[in-house]
């Protein structure tokens, strides 16, 4: 008898506002660069990696894709796109 290879019968569902958070931070990420920036004008490393988090994970989760290792589990659920965002927002404000 060989194994079942089929995936698991989860219904794949679109997150549409993880979708929305993504598309969001990919548009304004690309349309008002200066977003990405410290008042100095030098790019924030610490807020383009949270930034970028927020908007892969919004992707990965809005779309309805879920990972089977549970590391990448969490890291790409929607409570990481909120919590990536929510820290980049408090970063960019903060200054």
């Amino acid at each position: 008898m060989t194994p079942d290879l089929r995936p698991s019968e989860q219904s794949f569902r679109t997150h549409w506002l993880s979708l929305f958070v993504g598309l969001f931070i990919m548009l304004t990420g690309t349309f008002y660069p200066p977003l990405l920036t410290n008042r100095s004008g030098e790019v924030d490393h610490t807020l383009l990696m949270l930034f970028f988090w927020s908007m892969s994970a919004g992707f990965v989760n809005g779309v309805g894709f879920i990972p089977r290792f549970p590391i990448l589990k969490m890291l790409f659920s929607g409570w990481a796109c909120l919590g990536a965002l929510a820290a980049s927002v408090l970063i960019k404000f903060s200054y």
